[in-house]
């Protein structure tokens, strides 16, 4: 058993090191704390760098300088790390394209794969690939089966786990829906889903979410930032998950697969969406009329129409949206992009939903089936007009009249007679 512990004047640095020699079995740990802020981060996710602990004096430790950040060269290693340990100083290894550090050469060399989209941890059996090798190895117990890991409250063996440390949790599960989280933070991301509880709030518009993930991908689109780049066409995107759903539609890959129907997916949220279609499941209830959806997003628009509220604004033309992805395809109209081009004929497409709807027609499938009758529709809002007809529900209501619509078409053409009429009285009353 080692232990090295490291203090300096303005930076408390605690590392503990236990080391058994023989299996290459290792904890670490390491606490750092600068003036009011104190980050304690689990190291075990970078076990796959530093799998032999023997060569322990060899291997470069970081070192924090209080005032300003550097860069050490590998040449340098040995002899930063001895006057570091006089000096109380740290390297940090700085990210040329984002600007963010980290005090280890291999978090650097993990957090450029963010931005580069390199997964070079590929699964033998579906092919399928990683940028981490945790991410790797959690991947397998799909195909294997396995769930080497124990519930501490009910002594079942389950496969939920921290890929970091591979800490096993116990089960939560929300009782009013009867779905269960392996870690606590998702179970009370989901518990918001129910409560409408909105915590993080943007400083800069007030809008608040239920995440705090969805904070900051809603705070980059007031930046404008976009640090994750594709490298095959050099689209760049502000969210990681939006560049790696982009590269399955260069790649083709789909590796989400519906066990009931065998449908495969490019997106894990697709997978989801479709497998509420199978069991009817909507989870997401509007408080305000009590309408119910299998999606949030459908819940989050609906509610934009009650409120009247339009937060995506284009800032060519200046005209507002309720919905992001209203936003997207009215700015292909200014740019003319029709990035989805369907590979059987080669016609493109500004939105990928037309390019899905275009594919239909060449396969002649029709995937979205109405449970009451039984018939099968080639496009969602074909069956949603239709299902109409079965409930009488009209769910285009007019803000200014209160009038209700079957169909959204019906609704449009409403709205432009209201607002002729509207543009008359402003006239009269003048």
């Amino acid at each position: 058993m080692e232990f090295i512990k490291e203090e300096s004047e303005d930076v408390k640095i605690e590392e503990t090191f236990r080391v058994k020699h023989e299996d290459t079995e290792k904890q670490t740990k390491m606490v750092i704390k600068h003036e009011d802020t104190e980050e304690q981060t689990d190291l075990m996710a970078l076990k796959e760098e530093s799998e032999v602990l023997n060569e322990m004096e060899e291997k470069d430790h970081d070192f924090i300088n209080g005032e300003k950040s550097f860069s050490c060269s590998q040449t340098e290693k040995t002899s930063s790390r001895k006057r570091a340990q006089k000096t109380g100083r740290r390297c940090y290894f700085t990210c040329q394209q984002c600007g963010i550090s980290f005090t280890q050469k291999g978090s650097l060399n993990r957090h450029i794969r963010v931005h580069t989209g390199e997964k070079p941890y590929t699964c033998q059996q579906c092919g399928r690939s990683f940028n981490r090798k945790g991410n790797l190895n959690s991947h397998m117990t799909v195909h294997t089966g396995e769930k080497p890991y124990t519930c501490s409250r009910c002594g079942e063996k389950k496969p939920h786990t921290c890929s970091r440390c591979r800490k096993s949790f116990d089960q939560h599960e929300n009782l009013e829906c009867g779905k269960s989280f392996g870690q606590k933070r998702h179970f009370e991301d989901h518990i918001r889903t129910h409560t409408g509880e909105k915590p993080f709030t943007c400083q800069q518009c007030g809008r608040s979410f239920n995440q705090k993930g969805n904070l900051d991908r809603h705070i980059n689109r007031h930046t404008g930032e976009k640090p994750f780049t594709c490298q095959q066409c050099g689209r760049s995107f502000n969210q990681k998950g939006n560049l790696d759903r982009h590269i399955n539609r260069h790649t083709g890959e789909k590796p989400f697969t519906c066990q009931q129907c065998g449908r495969s997916f490019n997106q894990k949220g697709n997978l989801d969406r479709h497998i509420n279609r199978h069991t009817g499941e909507k989870p997401f209830t509007c408080q305000q009329c009590g309408r119910s959806f299998n999606q949030k997003g459908n819940l989050d628009r609906h509610i934009n129409r009650h409120t009247g509220e339009k937060p995506f604004t284009c800032q060519q033309c200046g005209r507002s949206f309720n919905q992001k992805g209203n936003l997207d395809r009215h700015i292909n109209r200014h740019t003319g992009e029709k990035p989805f081009t369907c590979q059987q004929c080669g016609r493109s497409f500004n939105q990928k939903g037309n390019l899905d709807r275009h594919i239909n027609r060449h396969t002649g499938e029709k995937p979205f089936t109405c449970q009451q009758c039984g018939r099968s529709f080639n496009q969602k809002g074909t069956l949603d007009r239709h299902i109409n007809r079965h409930t009488g529900e009209k769910p285009f209501i007019c803000g200014h009249c209160g009038k209700s619509f079957k169909t959204k078409l019906a609704f449009k053409h409403h709205m432009r007679l209201e607002s002729v009429l509207i543009n008359m009285e402003t006239l009269k009353s003048t």
